[in-house]
């Protein structure tokens, strides 16, 4: 089915797009189906199920679902008014459903942690509103399924069963894969930033387009800014992690270091996730564990090649979605699904395949870049400590980061052919996720999640 590839990259709200974003959205989801059911409502129950539930407290999947309920958007959050809705819930037992109608909340009771795994998707949440007599007025399932993306079961069904593909594809065409792409942009004499942005078209005017990605970019931008000049130096939770992007700063400053350059690469990353880590605005790309992969490949652009300006930035954000709606449509781009190879090499394959193509690289250079970067992830487990995208996941972004450069600078001086496609990657990716044991995939049951630090 043909759609629009621009919320492959979304402004959203840290620190999980799957477990923080993807329940808010589902609880705004839940309102608009709720609808004028709403003036009836005297109270809501959520069930949160699987690795949401698992993990939920340090991912803020609790506090999110308040979020969402409240009528708060990702755009618009801020600190105040996240806590607001918080303590007025936690504190005050009240929740101002869609900002407007005041029921009764109880914390304990109203919102469940349950350690049962549904079998359509690891991350899932059911939400129930009801009225005085406890009639259940209306009730939704969602699954999170990466990204910020959430799904009904029904939607799940509908696209396992393929249904739908045929009424919905009216006269746009489709690139499923990177053998479609790379056959388009053969037969054309395209790169892969012009055969994505030819492909949007389909869906919204240049102007669109073009804003959206400088919106993207300048939030980019602010999350690396404020990271480092943070409000707390520390990062919440349990492991009471202390920033360090402003000390990186620091020692950048004060020395003349010729091999500073990876340093930066990794200021930008760390900078970014752990903002992404203290609950703050970041852009999922693809995800919010993986937030800071492509923005620090971006902002190392910015510093060093010679004609950086808006073009660029479109056309760095247009291959990159490209080639992350390959992982997304073929493959999956959830930690709790595929592991951290799902997330970190989703986004390091895509900025690696996108600085390819700003750097001048046709689009079989592009997607031999995106496969290296991908098959050097390969089996890379999601095992968060304590259940935070903290310890290893923000120091996984630089690495990502890193990878991607490389990624392109060797597939831009190759000479011979790759033996391994792009597609046979992903589809190994997919596979390798599979076979992952479920304690390394985000539910903070196995590997380094298992660590007890002193905190």
């Amino acid at each position: 089915m043909a759609k629009s590839n621009l919320d492959i990259f979304k402004v959203g709200v840290g620190p999980s797009s799957s477990h923080t974003l993807g329940p808010m959205l589902a609880a705004a989801a839940f309102l608009q189906k709720l609808g004028t059911g709403v003036e009836k409502t005297v109270q809501v129950k959520c069930t949160l199920y699987g690795s949401l539930s698992l993990t939920g407290r340090g991912h803020l999947t609790d506090k999110a679902v308040l979020w969402g309920l409240s009528g708060l958007k990702p755009s618009d959050l801020t600190p105040t008014l996240q806590q607001e809705a918080v303590s007025l819930a936690f504190t005050e037992h009240r929740l101002r459903l869609g900002g407007q109608h005041e029921i009764h909340f109880d914390y304990r009771s109203d919102l469940t942690f349950s350690k049962e795994f549904l079998p359509e998707h690891q991350n899932a949440l059911t939400l129930e509103a009801l009225d005085a007599q406890g009639r259940s007025i209306c009730a939704e399932t969602y699954f999170s399924t990466g990204g910020g993306f959430i799904k009904t079961k029904a939607q799940l069904n509908s696209e396992q069963a393929g249904a739908g593909d045929e009424a919905d594809f009216g006269d746009k065409f489709s690139i499923e894969n990177t053998k479609v792409a790379l056959r388009l942009c053969q037969d054309d004499s395209l790169n892969l930033a012009e055969l994505s942005l030819r492909y949007e078209l389909q869906f919204h005017d240049l102007p669109y387009i073009e804003n959206w990605c400088r919106e993207i970019w300048q939030v980019m931008q602010e999350a690396f800014e404020h990271g480092l000049k943070p409000a707390n130096p520390y990062l919440p939770g349990s492991l009471h992690l202390k920033r360090r992007a402003p000390s990186m700063l620091s020692v950048l400053q004060e020395h003349n270091d010729p091999f500073a350059v990876i340093d930066k690469v990794s200021l930008y990353a760390i900078s970014i996730a752990e903002e992404n880590a203290s609950g703050a605005k970041v852009v999922t790309a693809p995800t919010n564990g993986a937030c800071a992969v492509v923005p620090a490949v971006l902002l190392y652009l910015k510093d060093n090649a010679p004609h950086f300006d808006d073009r660029l930035v479109r056309d760095f954000l247009l291959t990159g979605m490209l080639i992350g709606s390959f992982y997304k449509n073929n493959a999956t781009i959830s930690g709790a699904e595929g592991g951290c190879q799902a997330e970190i090499g989703s986004a390091s394959s895509m900025a690696a395949a996108a600085m390819t193509t700003v750097m001048g690289g046709d689009a079989f250079k592009a997607c031999a870049a995106a496969e290296i970067a991908m098959e050097h992830h390969l089996g890379l487990t999601c095992d968060p400590v304590d259940g935070l995208v903290q310890i290893p996941c923000i120091e996984r972004n630089a690495f990502g980061a890193v990878k991607a450069i490389t990624a392109a600078r060797i597939a831009l001086k190759r000479q011979s052919q790759p033996r391994v496609s792009l597609d046979e990657v992903i589809k190994t990716m997919y596979i390798t996720g599979k076979d992952i044991s479920f304690k390394y995939k985000e539910t903070a049951l196995g590997g380094l999640a298992e660590l007890q630090l002193d905190h």
